[in-house]
């Protein structure tokens, strides 16, 4: 039995849905079962469970042998790295006693130390708290999510304009959920010395550009890119509900993420993907 936390997300449903086409037993994990009735219809079995009760967590990585781990985005109205750095200590309290054999871990391009940089110093706490404990453990680090960007659809929709904090130009390693979620699952059913950091991206690089164009194809009509300067990013952030904190750390970790270029990596794992595809089809649904 394989135990898969955010299942009733993009990346956590895709490494359920790997699993199963796979035909692995699974268990989803949500706090709300009775929103989750869609895993029950394709076969999985579903346990409440909460990033913010560790004996919950435990509970339901005891019924399982292997668990994908994923550190649930915390809510940009409050102080998202103090919360996020919450639930990585119960994830990793939630593991210790639980029996696993192994785990994969979604982390990200670029995790490091540090402090307030949002998800880069966030889900480093949580690899380095792997790294720790005694269960063999594989580490999964994505690159820019596609869905940050589908994410601003209706936006673009509504003005005809693709609003980027990246330079126009500038190349980026992007990946889609499905493509996490098959790394996810091929790594989940690995020997137990399939273990370490492998960095996931999609087939090629893209740009903010080739984005604003993958929309224009999607929708059939002309869409710009709009480029905010870096002394911009913090109250962009605000006007979108961000905290004064959250605003802080966002800023800190974009800036972060394009100073060191993305982390872009040598010899990633890459999928299948492509941008255009995904925009397109999130746009048709």
């Amino acid at each position: 039995m394989y135990v898969v936390m955010g299942a009733t997300g993009n990346v956590g449903g895709a490494v359920a849905d790997a699993l199963l086409a796979k035909g692995e037993a699974v268990t989803v994990l949500t706090r709300q079962p009775e929103r989750a009735s869609i895993w029950r219809d394709k076969g999985a079995r579903i346990v409440q469970a909460d990033a913010e009760d560790t004996a919950s967590l435990k509970a339901a990585f005891r019924s399982g042998k292997r668990a994908f781990l994923l550190n649930p985005p915390a809510d940009p109205t409050g102080d998202t790295d103090s919360t996020e750095r919450r639930t990585i200590a119960n994830i990793l309290a939630a593991l210790d006693g639980s029996g696993l054999e192994k785990v994969v871990a979604a982390s990200t391009y670029g995790a490091q130390p540090g402090e307030g940089i949002g998800d880069l110093s966030t889900l480093w706490e949580l690899e380095d708290g792997l790294r720790r404990q005694s269960i063999p453990a594989a580490i999964n680090r994505g690159a820019y999510y596609m869905t940050n960007w589908t994410g601003l659809a209706e936006g673009v929709r509504h003005s005809g304009k693709l609003q980027s904090m990246f330079p126009a130009d500038m190349p980026i390693p992007m990946v889609s959920p499905r493509d996490l979620g098959e790394a996810a699952a091929d790594r989940l059913v690995s020997p137990l010395e399939d273990v370490g950091v492998v960095y996931v991206e999609g087939p090629e690089l893209y740009t903010p550009s080739d984005v604003a164009d993958a929309f224009a194809d999607a929708l059939g009509r002309e869409i710009g890119l709009e480029v905010t300067e870096r002394g911009r990013w913090e109250e962009t952030f605000r006007s979108l509900g961000f905290s004064d904190v959250a605003a802080r750390s966002f800023t800190r970790m974009t800036a972060a993420i394009v100073d060191s270029d993305f982390d872009r990596q040598q010899a990633p794992r890459r999928g299948k993907v492509t941008l255009s595809e995904f925009v397109s089809s999130v746009l048709a649904a």
